[in-house]
């Protein structure tokens, strides 16, 4: 979360010595930097991609505001947000659903991020697609999460697929287009999972799964 060019430089550099490679597709800035200048970053933008050393730009977890104070000085476009989504951490979904009510489920927390990207063109990648906390993990098979996980065991079997990929499943049926990424060290389980893109959940399935992890409806 450090934006100075002197990093972001640094970490390009030794990022590409790292994969013996002369450039990187898409480079993003995770998380906000508070001392953020946006006129440094496109500067040290501008530099990488007339270098050919980064082909595209995005950000991971930035709300709206964040992006635009970017975009104000950048030449390049953003295409990325990496943002925490899946069937339980959903809050950037919650408050569109129970907008103007009174509950916790319709605060905005994140300044309407979904939409935002959606109207800019800015492709979401949903990270811990499958984890519930950091104190939980996963809510896969968790306890806590046992009307989840039943729910998900009757898709599972009817799509004759596992858990996970129900799961990666219920990102790729929003609209959103959404490109999810699968943390998994394990390429069994990249197998398993990636069967999500074989099959598309139905609009009951989708909602089913939201309810079963005791969210509302309005």
């Amino acid at each position: 979360m450090i934006f100075s060019k002197e990093h972001i430089l640094k970490c390009v550099n030794e990022s590409l010595e790292r994969l013996h490679t002369d450039y990187v597709d898409i480079l993003l800035l995770h998380r906000p930097d508070a001392l953020c200048d946006p006129q440094e970053v496109a500067e040290t933008f501008n530099e990488l991609y007339e270098a050919g050393k980064v082909h595209y730009f995005g950000v991971s977890n930035h709300t709206p505001l964040q992006i635009e104070l970017l975009k104000k000085y950048l030449k390049y476009p953003i295409i990325i947000n990496q943002l925490q989504l899946s069937i339980v951490h959903s809050v950037m979904i919650d408050s569109g659903l129970n907008m103007n009510m009174k509950e916790a489920f319709a605060q905005d927390k994140d300044g309407g991020v979904l939409d935002y990207c959606r109207l800019n063109d800015i492709t979401i990648q949903p990270w811990s697609s499958i984890q519930a906390s950091w104190a939980e993990g996963t809510f896969i098979d968790h306890p806590n999460y046992q009307k989840l996980n039943d729910v998900m065991q009757q898709l599972a079997h009817k799509y004759q697929v596992t858990k996970p990929a129900i799961a990666i499943a219920w990102l790729l049926r929003h609209p959103a287009h959404m490109q999810p990424i699968v943390g998994t060290t394990s390429s069994q389980h990249l197998k398993e999972t990636i069967k999500a893109c074989d099959f598309t959940l139905t609009r009951q399935e989708w909602y089913d799964l939201y309810l079963a992890s005791e969210k509302p409806l309005p």
